[in-house]
């Protein structure tokens, strides 16, 4: 679950905590584990301020303030202040963009090197997966894992979201999928073939951000092509 935290504090140093922050981001990259962060000022007290930092989960933001460079910065921020700076910690339970959010991560995720993670953070356990190529629908996440598998063990493959359109709790992905045909895939032997496909992807989300069903089209029959999976019809 998507984890947010707010930083209210009063200072008339903005400009110093500013820089600071600065120096903060550029300490930990590569380390951090904050993925958004916005610093609001208020209209009717300018010294008045408000950062909003999002986390993946409550964990990866405790992993965050564990780091040295945070310990050190944060001391450094409260000597900044006019007063203490208090903190409000919050499980964010809905938010469409976190929708697009576990699309993005969903579609890096199975495109990871090595071996596959944990979907437990992006599908729900009842997932429900439509794709036309399949006879029957892929139902629950460890069917849906399986599924993945089969592709990864065909392919190293990429995805690039070219296009995501949210509306209430879907989001709409097209996406090009480019690979490396390296085992078999479907009774086809590793070609070692560059292949590439387009597609697009329709996720229905569940309020924990979580998704729930997809319902996917793509170009299987232009992929086939590509492994030479046709050649014999053509003649």
């Amino acid at each position: 679950m998507t984890f947010v935290q707010l930083i209210d504090c009063k200072t008339s140093r903005f400009d110093e905590m500013d820089r600071l922050m600065d120096t903060w981001v550029e300490q930990t990259r590569g380390k951090r584990t904050a993925s958004h962060a916005v610093v609001g000022k208020d209209r009717s007290d300018a010294s008045h301020f408000i950062e909003i930092v999002e986390f993946p989960s409550y964990e990866e933001a405790m992993r965050n303030s564990n780091l040295p460079e945070t310990d050190k910065v944060f001391r450094e921020l409260v000597a900044l202040c006019d007063e203490m700076p208090t903190f409000t910690d919050l499980d964010v339970v809905r938010d469409e963009q976190l929708y697009a959010g576990t699309a993005r991560r969903f579609f890096e995720t199975i495109g990871t090197r090595g071996e596959l993670p944990p979907l437990d953070g992006l599908l729900a356990e009842d997932y429900h997966d439509h794709d036309p190529a399949n006879e029957q629908d892929t139902m629950g996440m460890d069917a849906m894992r399986r599924e993945v598998e089969m592709w990864r063990g065909g392919f190293d493959f990429a995805f690039s979201l070219d296009d995501q359109i949210e509306q209430g709790d879907r989001v709409c992905n097209r996406w090009s999928w480019s690979g490396t045909h390296k085992g078999d895939f479907m009774g086809i032997p590793a070609t070692g073939k560059r292949v590439t496909m387009t597609g697009t992807t329709v996720f229905r989300c569940r309020e924990d951000g979580k998704i729930a069903e997809a319902w996917w089209q793509y170009d299987r029959l232009g992929l086939m092509e590509q492994l030479g999976a046709l050649d014999g019809l053509e003649r």
